[in-house]
């Protein structure tokens, strides 16, 4: 049975938009909020009158005060028992892999390092020996470095030394040579990536400061002045002119396209999405307590999120599709599940022909990201990472979902379903999880 981390406490609620309330740094607010997993679950609420009407809804932010009313040391006893049992676990010389995740699936306290540490190992980036993870780390840290090196760095140099000469465009190789090998078609497609990249960047959660603002720790290789080499700033302020073909119509209107999309070298979906998933990873190994592991996290991040991806890559791969091993493979999962698990809820749906890809592809493929506000996903991956199966107990969290809204489905007409499964009606996660390992149990 899962239990939820319970917190006795006072809140003060603030609405904000910008980087400062009341002379309280929205960093240091923000910080509070997410390291104590309160979410949206306060038990006592006092609210502080603001002219609310002036700030956009998605610009408001719930700012909390906290006052833990347990007078021993800040957090229950409880709480500080299930820290210690963290403690021994990760003390171990060599991990006990099995119990750990035994430990974590219930969810994985903040303090110390120790979600940051335990995503590490269960996401088969730490090796359990822990007698070796000092040579491991710095040998991934300079593998990431040289990484940078061949694919940021040196192009940037390349391109640098390429402009610096006047060269007749008639030659073998220049910016319009539409050969795929060559180095100007390579860069523009690079040039590509690096703008969808960019947005990606931007948009992920506009409303959290974390995300807004410079990284405590930024890479200095890429920074590094004695560089001489075009910067990815820059490059991506250039993508827009030097990677794209116009076009213009006999009404005058003029269309933009990349070359690339243009030619169909690749797909055009191919990065959508990864920045949902890599977002969380990053933000919990960016925020660890422990500067020297937080010095890392962009290297740490890369190789976590290599590592999930290559369990998860398939449903990514248009062509694997209609194998059992793709995206619509798994969607279909969720109603096979749902009809042995509630053939009443299920034939409601098929009824009404609300087809499991309507919702369930955006719940499969970013892991529930874009369904619930950060703390509550982050508390979401604790047990999808310590499950051994973790995909397929995301299967069992989407058909838990599912049950937990049969009445509102059942009473419901396709439009007004179709707004529930879109915009999912519970934030409770610590329910919807355990009611997932309970259709686990009943297996």
């Amino acid at each position: 049975m899962i239990q939820p981390i319970m917190y006795t406490v006072n809140v003060k609620m603030y609405y904000f938009s910008g980087d400062t309330i009341n002379n309280i740094s929205a960093r240091a607010l923000e910080d509070t909020i997410m390291r104590t997993n309160i979410g949206k679950r306060c038990l006592s609420i006092s609210m502080v009158h603001t002219k609310t009407w002036m700030i956009p809804h998605r610009t408001i932010f719930l700012v909390a005060q906290v006052l833990l009313l347990d007078s021993s040391n800040n957090m229950s006893s409880s709480y500080r028992s299930r820290i210690q049992e963290f403690k021994v676990a990760l003390s171990e010389e060599k991990l006990d892999l099995k119990a750990l995740r035994e430990l974590c699936f219930s969810g994985i306290p903040f303090e110390g390092g120790i979600r940051a540490l335990c995503w590490k190992v269960l996401l088969n980036y730490l090796p359990l020996d822990q007698t070796i993870w000092i040579s491991f780390l710095k040998k991934q840290r300079e593998v990431y470095s040289q990484f940078l090196k061949e694919m940021i760095i040196q192009p940037g140099i390349a391109k640098a030394n390429l402009g610096l000469s006047r060269e007749d465009v008639t030659m073998e190789d220049h910016p319009l040579n539409p050969n795929p090998d060559s180095k100007w078609n390579n860069y523009f497609r690079d040039n590509e990536v690096l703008l969808q990249i960019d947005k990606d960047v931007r948009r992920l959660y506009p409303d959290m400061a974390f995300f807004q603002r410079p990284t405590d720790y930024p890479c200095q290789l890429i920074l590094d002045p004695q560089n001489d080499y075009e910067t990815l700033r820059r490059r991506v302020e250039q993508t827009t002119l030097k990677a794209q073909t116009v076009d213009r119509s006999r009404s005058g209107v003029t269309n933009v396209s990349s070359p690339g999309k243009a030619l169909n070298l690749y797909p055009s979906n191919e990065y959508e999405g990864m920045n949902e998933v890599v977002g969380p990873i990053y933000y919990t190994f960016a925020t660890d307590p422990n500067d020297e592991w937080k010095e890392h996290a962009e290297a740490d991040t890369f190789f976590c999120f290599t590592n999930l991806m290559s369990e998860n890559r398939d449903m990514f791969i248009k062509s694997l599709d209609d194998s059992q091993c793709g995206i619509t493979y798994k969607m279909e999962s969720v109603y096979s599940m749902l009809k042995e698990k509630d053939m009443e809820l299920y034939m409601k749906l098929q009824e009404q022909n609300i087809k499991p890809q309507y919702f369930t592809f955006r719940w499969l493929t970013l892991l529930l990201s874009q369904e619930f506000l950060l703390p509550d996903v982050i508390r979401i991956w604790d047990t999808l990472f310590s499950d051994q199966d973790r995909f397929e107990f995301l299967i069992l969290v989407c058909c838990a979902m599912l049950v937990l809204i049969r009445d509102q489905l059942l009473a419901g007409d396709f439009t007004v379903n179709m707004r529930l499964l879109q915009d999912y009606p519970i934030s409770d996660v610590h329910t919807i999880l355990a009611k997932a390992k309970e259709l686990q149990d009943a297996s």
